[in-house]
């Protein structure tokens, strides 16, 4: 790593060393409410653009550059590594991604694999045109789905409310459970070591349906398997660990792993900072829809989170999920600065 990268905002944030001022980036930062990212867009189809190395760069290094923001994340999904693993998976216009053969009894256990990561050869390529491109000191974040919210999508064909035929087969048949479980860790694990060979910093693992679980039952059957990845991850590569929907989970979160835990907007950052503890970094937590409101509301609100943060080395500001479509890209834009301007006062 050059010493620009080793010494930049996010990566001394996430060591919880003193930054100049509070580090930045926003959860879906290159999404449909940017224009350069619509005018990309409009040409192809989603997972043609997710599988098209150059577009993938082109709209992961524009949404950095659009926002100034403190680091890139790579443009990818969270899908796409169930295909190497046996699903058939389409994404639909206006429907969402579909799995057409779901995994719903023992016998379609045998169909799933961990998954030969080289069919994923497109997001590695697309990491290493992004770190060519990108300033020396802006790091790049890889990604992945968690075991649960990936078997999620695996059992329930696409997206859920209540998660009924994921928890009916969890609760009911728990050899099932584990053994797509441990196969889904082992496809992560080699799909992130592979993003950081290429050229990722760092890394983030989304359970954004995790929520959904009690404390009790993420206990049993989540976070082994979460905590299986984190485990085998490189030590010296900072690993965020964002989770949605349930701050009773914060405390299993934390013991799960990451050196970075990512937070929503459900709880005060102040309050979750103490229950996850002082000696890991902390990345959140502002409610994407405040960047609907005026400006000085924003203001407002971002200046609470940044309060909340105390100043204390360690803080990451991120939203408490994804941006949403119809933002105006001005305010993200003057999110950021806000950020940038706030929080070189409590550095």
């Amino acid at each position: 790593m050059t010493p620009e990268l080793n010494d930049c905002r996010f990566l001394r944030a996430a060591r919880r060393q003193s930054v100049d001022t509070t580090p930045v980036w926003i959860m879906r930062q290159a999404g449909r409410y940017l224009p350069e990212y619509r005018s990309v867009r409009d040409k192809v189809s989603f997972l043609e653009l997710c599988k098209r190395p150059d577009l993938a760069a082109e709209v992961t290094l524009t949404a950095q550059q659009a926002l100034g923001v403190d680091a890139a994340i790579l443009f990818a999904d969270l899908l796409p590594i169930l295909e190497p693993m046996g699903f058939q998976l389409e994404y639909t216009s206006g429907g969402g991604p579909k799995i057409h053969n779901p995994i719903r009894t023992s016998e379609d256990l045998k169909r799933v694999r961990a998954g030969d990561l080289d069919e994923l050869g497109f997001v590695y390529d697309t990491v290493r045109l992004v770190r060519k491109q990108l300033p020396a000191n802006i790091p790049l974040l890889g990604f992945a789905g968690a075991p649960f919210t990936l078997a999620s999508y695996a059992i329930e064909g696409g997206g859920s409310r209540d998660f009924a035929r994921t928890k009916r087969l969890m609760y009911g048949c728990p050899d099932l459970w584990t053994g797509l479980m441990q196969r889904l860790v082992d496809s992560v694990v080699g799909y992130l070591e592979r993003q950081i060979e290429a050229g990722c910093q760092a890394v983030q693992l989304f359970d954004s349906w995790a929520g959904c679980l009690s404390p009790a039952d993420y206990r049993q059957y989540a976070l082994p398997y979460t905590k299986g990845i984190f485990d085998r991850l490189p030590a010296h590569v900072p690993a965020i660990h964002f989770l949605t929907g349930n701050p009773a989970l914060l405390p299993l979160q934390r013991e799960a792993g990451g050196s970075i835990i990512g937070l929503d907007w459900r709880i005060d950052l102040a309050d979750a900072w103490s229950r996850v503890g002082l000696d890991v970094a902390v990345q959140g937590n502002l409610d994407p829809l405040v960047l609907q409101a005026d400006l000085a509301t924003l203001k407002t609100q971002t200046r609470a989170v940044l309060d909340a943060a105390g100043g204390r080395p360690g803080h990451i500001f991120n939203l408490g999920h994804g941006v949403l479509p119809e933002t105006d890209p001005n305010q993200v834009k003057a999110l950021v600065a806000m950020v940038h301007e706030m929080g070189a006062a409590r550095s």
